[in-house]
């Protein structure tokens, strides 16, 4: 039996997830193609590219949002949290990247290496929990991956209801249901399908320290949602003021490591490293899988 061991150096996100697993040998094409299915592909493209964090190379893996459908798009440790109603906000951040080199696959998008945007955009099109599942159960997806991918998106549901105080059925996501989440979840249950994996286990978490601009406000880090994802987790004291897990990370970690461990015993197949988008001066920004039977 096939064991995958998430080593969370530097936390986990969904597109850390994705880049990790296309590291450690899953096929992307095959995930572009499952995708399809969801019947959304107008509203995204995907990327992915070897970069160079702190001396290892590593995927990074994007999901580039049409303009057909706008959002604000933070991709890999920036907050992504459900509201229960709509309004505007921009975000400012900035995207880093240290690039040797770059197999892209992006349908002819230009991407500069190192840059700082300002996103000011509507949410035109966000999708509340009912509708996540209904895209999914639509899908044709195998009964593994659909149940997979529903496990997860209700964890982070269930978690941003409490907080948020409403029921799961009116819980409305602007950022966890937004495109660029909802194919890190489903693309990461493909890709374990894909990879035949029975057994997963997980460092415990670290989760980042400092503070965190949020619709709400400014929050401690961990962020309300993702610290409510993590209960029964064990996580681990950092020392970088940055948010290193977000809840989609958060969730899929929780939802499908059996065990939280040292690295465990096995004969080891593959590694992957997926990378985030900060860079930090002294600590690669890396998730990395450990294949093993």
């Amino acid at each position: 039996m096939k064991t995958l061991y998430f080593d969370c150096i530097s936390g986990i996100s969904g597109d850390m997830v994705i880049g990790a697993l296309i590291d450690a040998g899953a096929d992307p094409m095959i995930l572009e193609e499952e995708l399809r299915k969801l019947q959304i592909e107008e509203e995204y493209q995907l990327k992915w590219e070897k970069v160079i964090k702190n001396g290892i190379t590593s995927t990074k893996f994007d999901v580039l949002l049409t303009d057909k459908h706008t959002h604000s798009h933070q991709h890999d440790q920036a907050p992504k949290h459900a509201h229960d109603h709509g309004h505007n906000h921009e975000h400012s951040h900035d995207h880093k990247h240290d690039h040797d080199h770059e197999h892209s696959h992006d349908h002819n998008h230009e991407h500069s290496h190192e840059h700082d945007h300002d996103h000011d955009h509507a949410h035109s099109h966000h999708r509340g929990y009912q509708d996540i599942v209904q895209l999914i159960e639509a899908a044709g997806f195998t009964d593994q991956v659909k149940e997979t991918a529903l496990k997860i998106f209700k964890k982070i549901g269930v978690a941003e209801g409490r907080i948020h105080g409403i029921p799961l059925d009116r819980v409305h996501f602007h950022e966890v249901g937004a495109v660029d989440s909802i194919i890190d979840i489903v693309g990461a249950a493909i890709l374990l399908h894909q990879l035949d994996i029975s057994i997963i286990k997980s460092s415990s978490v670290p989760v980042g320290a400092g503070r965190i601009h949020i619709d709400h406000g400014i929050y401690p880090v961990p962020a309300p949602a993702t610290l409510e994802i993590l209960k029964e987790v064990p996580i681990e004291q950092s020392n970088i003021r940055a948010e290193l897990t977000t809840p989609t990370g958060a969730a899929i970690v929780s939802v499908l490591a059996e065990e939280f461990c040292t690295i465990p015993s096995m004969r080891v197949k593959s590694i992957g490293y997926g990378a985030g988008t900060k860079s930090f001066p002294n600590h690669p920004n890396v998730l990395r899988v450990i294949i093993g039977e």
